[in-house]
């Protein structure tokens, strides 16, 4: 069981932790994960997320490679921009999801040696995905794991960037979403990404491992010298912040058996580039869904992975593939695959929950609008 170098910061403040894709992860600390979601959404959650995997893949030729491989459109992308994709299966199963962004790293980010490419992917997934993109890769572009030469922390909230510009001086809100920069904090180069997975705003910081707790240490301090509430936030809060965001997880909303398509995600697939995958969207596009994602909230019981969701006359018509409850709606929520002539918002359905079914009704999904989305 791998452990993140802050390990031994979050036992000393109290947190409790579980195994997740590998590693001992931080669950939630003795403030419980719901006072940690609502502090990530009312002011700045500090969240260590280095269990994730770090991917150089550089060298002539690598961004048409890579652009075959990953179903979002990345050739458009300037240095320093960053953009959501998926990673199929030659049947349109989505083998992950990643982060993909146009720069060095580490090394330069101008545009003299534009054609190097990061990307972030999930933790469980790292060694998977690595292997697929060297077996998918040209001999002349190399893709090489940088996951141990990088940190990764995230810091997320509405007071997350004015957080962040003052050790910066105003650097953060300088970067546009969805772009990364170069920057340093109390003398620790970084790299600044305004990416993120809660929905809300704030960055994602890239750095030294030699410096995982000074950084860390110094942002909880800055915060409380200039009267920003900030804490540590733990997985199972970062799970209902990201659930309440409409933003999937894989292994959940999405998998090697599910499709973007399916998981509502088809704006992540650029259907006019050949991508691995594609041909089994257009075959199932072609043919007609037999299942969509949806949300449902309920009442009378939580809802949970694998319990069976059923129409009117009690026939199964779908599978929760996650629930929980919402701290920000004060909802009951799942997200569900269901036969497509369910998924009209206001459809009355039931969840069996040990055998007992609870009413359920279909709404309107993000629950929580993502901050950077609003208008």
């Amino acid at each position: 069981m791998k452990t993140t170098l802050l390990h031994p910061w979050h036992e000393a403040a109290g947190a409790r932790f579980a195994l997740f894709a590998g590693f001992d992860m931080p669950i939630q600390y003795p403030t419980g994960a719901v006072e940690e979601h609502r502090l990530c959404r009312r002011s700045v959650g500090l969240f260590d997320i280095d269990h994730m995997g770090h991917v150089r893949i550089a060298g002539k030729g690598a961004g048409d490679a890579l652009s075959r491989i990953v179903s979002a459109p990345i050739l458009d992308m300037k240095p320093q921009e960053a953009r959501y994709g998926l990673l199929l299966n030659e049947a349109g199963g989505v083998m992950d999801d990643l982060f993909i962004y146009r720069t060095d790293y580490p090394g330069r980010t101008d545009t003299a040696r534009p054609d190097v490419w990061f990307v972030v992917v999930n933790a469980g997934n790292r060694e998977t995905d690595v292997a697929y993109f060297k077996a998918q890769m040209p001999p002349e572009v190399s893709v090489r794991d940088i996951s141990e030469e990088t940190y990764m922390i995230a810091v997320q909230g509405p007071r997350a960037v004015e957080l962040l510009d003052g050790l910066t001086s105003g650097a953060v809100s300088a970067v546009p979403r969805h772009h990364i920069r170069r920057g340093t904090i109390e003398g620790i180069p970084l790299l600044i990404g305004r990416t993120g997975y809660t929905g809300e705003d704030g960055a994602e910081l890239f750095y030294d491992p030699g410096k995982a707790q000074a950084l860390w240490e110094h942002l909880l301090l800055t915060a409380k010298t200039q009267g920003i509430e900030a804490g540590p936030v733990g997985l199972a809060a970062r799970d209902s912040l990201r659930f309440e965001a409409g933003m999937p997880l894989h292994g959940h909303e999405i998998s090697p058996a599910i499709s973007p398509l399916e998981a509502g995600l088809s704006w992540a697939c650029d259907f006019t580039k050949p991508f691995i995958g594609k041909e089994a969207l257009v075959t199932q596009k072609a043919a007609g869904l037999k299942r969509k994602l949806l949300t449902l909230n309920l009442t009378g019981g939580v809802p949970r992975e694998g319990y069976p969701v059923l129409n009117r006359a009690g026939e199964e018509i779908g599978c929760c593939v996650a629930g929980m409850f919402c701290p920000s709606t004060g909802t009951y929520s799942a997200n569900a695959l269901v036969c497509p002539e369910y998924a009209q918002i206001g459809t009355d359905l039931k969840v069996l929950i040990r055998g007992n079914p609870k009413d359920a009704v279909v709404v309107q999904r993000p629950l929580y609008t993502p901050v950077y989305k609003r208008t």
